[in-house]
């Protein structure tokens, strides 16, 4: 059998890869090693940008129902001081909120219904890939069961200890920050309030992370302490002990998860080679505390699924996947170093180093609450140099008509020329080049643009034109779209 692309994972990675590829018509094989879904908890979070990717994936109607978004994350010492609040609340950047608690099997069982829904997609649960070779012109990947499957490119979505990885002999970058905690999952038997939602406790006898799991479901994860061992906490009866301390006994909630893990800060030297990708936990793992792990993933995915799509249409893949290194590399490298630092500030067991962090950081409470800081954007790769080139591209309600509805639902994420007040004619050469991309002008011109977003945005960059990539990400912006897509045709050759 031959396909476009073959994926080797089946979780979110991996499926909404699948899924973006097959919205711009390539088939793909997506093989999973395991018969069924992942049955219990993992990421419990997700971003306005990730939920603007699982968007594009098709999922827009059920995200609301599968989380439910956080306002406030707030970190107080072992006293109970705030040391530090975050506010986020409203619509993020991309549309959605900008922090969204979830329940991954729910997730995942959506994104499952919606991949079996798609013609183009081959999802083969229960098998196991056992090597692959590659060439200048595909991939031959080989089956448990001695099928073969032929495909112009493989990614391997395979996971943190990733066969695929290994199989390429690419090294990791590893920053040595590490530590033992145990994660609990309870689902709630009646409707509880938890203020805030999201608690960071930055007590050194326990430093200890209580959040939201979704709807119904909350996430604890206690630190391993200097002399404990993991085994003696990772026990059903050692996490109701620890549950006791937030009024969670087994009368009013069910346990649905103890698990003793310890988080890693590291990446994949590089993300390709030839024709062979690496996304997901394959190429990075990231500590906890920003959130980011499977957002870091869906990125990994929105990033590659045009590049592949351009490959297959046959532009140069050595260029596109090299871009693909260029750009995510450093951008999951700065995100892993902002979890370092913040996993710094929490895991401190030391007294003494502890009283010097709540002395530095006193007064938390007083201070009006801190915007999350944006994560880093691209700094290198496919970009135009000019305003807001590399930065998230922004969604916002916009009328073409008829009801107000987030930009990507009206015209769909792709190469979008975004313009303030209509274009000017394109050169027609431009204009088939960008439609030979599936581009498309969008004119957020006066009654389009729903509450002035658009417009107060383009006055930001004082520009006239934005090109959006299908990612999200700005290529760059201006008052000449002639400009941005004559720079745009040149570096893809």
């Amino acid at each position: 059998m031959t396909s476009d692309v073959v994926i080797v994972g089946g979780g979110p990675t991996g499926l909404s890869l699948g899924l973006l590829l097959a919205r711009s018509g390539r088939r793909v094989v997506i093989l999973e090693r395991h018969e069924v879904p992942y049955p219990l908890p993992r990421a419990v979070h997700f971003d306005g940008e990730a939920a603007r990717i699982l968007q594009a994936c098709g999922l827009g109607e059920v995200l609301p129902d599968l989380s439910e978004p956080a306002d406030t994350y707030e970190w107080r010492n072992g006293d109970g001081q705030v040391l530090l609040r975050f506010g986020i609340a409203g619509p993020s950047r991309s549309g959605w909120p900008a922090s969204n608690m979830f329940n991954q099997p729910d997730l995942e069982e959506a994104m499952h219904r919606q991949v079996v829904d798609t013609p183009l997609i081959d999802l083969r649960l229960g098998t196991e890939v056992t090597g692959f070779t590659q060439d200048a012109d595909e991939v031959l990947v080989q089956l448990g069961d001695g099928d073969e499957i032929r495909g112009s490119f493989l990614v391997g979505c395979d996971g943190a200890s990733s066969p695929t990885r290994e199989v390429l002999g690419i090294e990791m970058e590893d920053h040595g920050f590490f530590f033992d905690w145990l994660v609990v999952d309870v689902a709630l038997r009646s409707p509880r309030a938890f203020v805030p939602m999201n608690l960071q406790i930055c007590d050194p006898a326990r430093p200890t992370t209580a959040v939201s799991g979704g709807p119904g479901r909350r996430r604890f994860e206690f630190m391993c302490l200097p002399g404990e061992q993991l085994d003696a906490l990772d026990n059903e009866a050692a996490a109701w002990q620890l549950l006791e301390a937030w009024d969670v006994r087994p009368e009013t909630a069910d346990l649905i998860r103890h698990a003793g893990y310890r988080f890693r800060a590291r990446w994949a030297k590089q993300w390709h080679q030839g024709r062979v990708v690496l996304a997901g936990d394959a190429a990075h793992q990231t500590p906890p505390f920003a959130g980011q792990g499977m957002c870091a993933g869906l990125r990994d995915a929105a990033n590659l699924a045009w590049r592949l799509d351009l490959a297959l249409g046959g532009r140069d893949h050595l260029g596109l996947l090299a871009g693909y290194d260029d750009e995510r590399i450093p951008q999951a490298a700065a995100v892993i170093g902002f979890a370092i630092e913040l996993g710094k500030v929490i895991c401190i067991p030391d007294i003494e180093q502890a009283a010097a962090r709540d002395a530095l950081m006193a007064g938390g409470a007083e201070r009006p609450p801190t915007e999350s800081p944006p994560l880093p954007g691209l700094t290198t790769g496919l970009l135009f140099a000019s305003p807001g080139a590399g930065e998230l591209g922004l969604q916002a309600p916009v009328a073409f008509g008829g009801e107000a509805t987030l930009l990507d639902e009206a015209v769909g994420l792709g190469w979008r020329l975004l313009c303030s007040d209509g274009p000017d004619q394109v050169d027609p050469e431009l204009a088939r080049f960008f439609a030979d991309l599936d581009g498309m002008v969008v004119d957020l011109g006066p009654g389009r643009d729903v509450d002035g977003a658009y417009t107060r945005w383009f006055d930001d960059l004082g520009a006239t034109a934005v090109l959006q990539r299908p990612d999200g990400y700005v290529f760059g912006s201006g008052t000449d779209p002639e400009v941005l897509l004559e720079s745009l045709q040149r570096q893809l050759g």
